[in-house]
């Protein structure tokens, strides 16, 4: 515990929470999946570390899937060597998030250390 008593949570500025909020990247694959595995590969896909949700959606696509990690080098590693591997995907489209505007990112913001 440091010095002035409080736990490493309340330790920072708002600033500096922020700053570790806007530090995560955030990717977003696009999944074509074998239409009779969707559950079983979405299940996969949620367990892989990075991955922080999974969506089934309608449209040309079958899952969207939301990875957050610290680092680029990690993007690769889950999209490439994991979720690409699954078995029952057919093909993948992957996106750099440059800025988040929802609310959630938000409300999130200040539930940092609580």
């Amino acid at each position: 515990m440091p010095k002035n008593g409080r736990s490493f949570e309340q330790v920072g500025s708002f600033g500096e929470r922020v700053a570790k909020l806007e530090a995560m990247i955030t990717a977003i694959a696009f999944v074509q999946v074998e239409s009779s595995r969707i559950p079983e590969v979405a299940q996969e896909i949620a367990n892989i570390d990075g991955v922080s949700e999974v969506y089934s959606v309608t449209g040309d696509i079958d899952l969207v899937v939301m990875v957050r990690v610290r680092e680029f080098d990690e993007i690769s590693s889950v999209i490439s060597d994991k979720l690409n591997k699954v078995e029952g995907v057919i093909d993948t489209s992957s996106h750099l998030a440059f800025r988040a505007y929802s609310k959630v990112d938000l409300e999130a913001t200040f539930n940092i250390g609580e």
